[in-house]
């Protein structure tokens, strides 16, 4: 998924560590959902949504009517700004590449999103559903299954998907340490070779 060039979402900031916005943030967001909202029924309808997010990414329509119906959990056909905020995070952090730390901070909101039916459990469908939303990989997910699906039923209960998040938080502070490390080697490096 890529973030269009040019659209407001551009101009919004993601905190890096929390996966929020500033409250000066939500406030430009809120107008901007108040601008997007013509019917000023403070809602968006599927095709004011699927308008927007055609014009701020790349998705396909069926990518956005999945996305659509996903947030639109109560089946009343529009989103509230709530769910838009959530989206827009959402969107932020795949386009900042903090999918894992948005999903370890939010646990909770996203295991209630990729609940599709209400019964308290995940399945690997609804991960393939969404695996744009927070980049999973057929093989990654294979592998999540196996490691966390400690009751053997294909299907993930908070606690499994709890425990999910945080050992990929764990990967993602290794993989950044990694990082940081081999910075600072170049450096040294390119500071001694000088």
């Amino acid at each position: 998924m890529k973030l269009r060039t040019g659209s407001f979402l551009w101009c919004l900031y993601l905190d890096k560590l929390y996966c929020l916005l500033s409250v000066r943030n939500v406030r430009a967001l809120v107008e901007y959902f108040r601008l997007l909202d013509a019917h000023r029924s403070r809602t968006l309808n599927d095709v004011l949504f699927y308008h927007f997010l055609h014009h701020v990414t790349n998705w396909t329509r069926r990518q956005i009517m999945n996305v659509f119906n996903m947030l639109d959990w109560e089946a009343v056909g529009e989103i509230g700004f709530d769910q838009f905020y959530m989206l827009v995070c959402i969107v932020l952090a795949h386009e900042n590449h903090l999918e894992e730390q948005f999903i370890f901070r939010h646990s909770r909101p996203v295991f209630e999103l990729l609940d599709l039916d209400g019964e308290m459990r995940i399945g690997a469908e609804s991960f393939q559903k969404y695996d744009f939303l927070f980049n999973i990989k057929k093989h990654d997910l294979r592998e999540f299954y196996r490691d966390f699906d400690i009751t053997g039923d294909c299907h993930l209960n908070y606690k499994e998907f709890k425990l999910f998040t945080i050992s990929t938080m764990d990967k993602y502070q290794e993989k950044q340490k990694e990082e940081n490390e081999n910075e600072e080697k170049k450096s040294l490096l390119s500071e001694s070779t000088a």
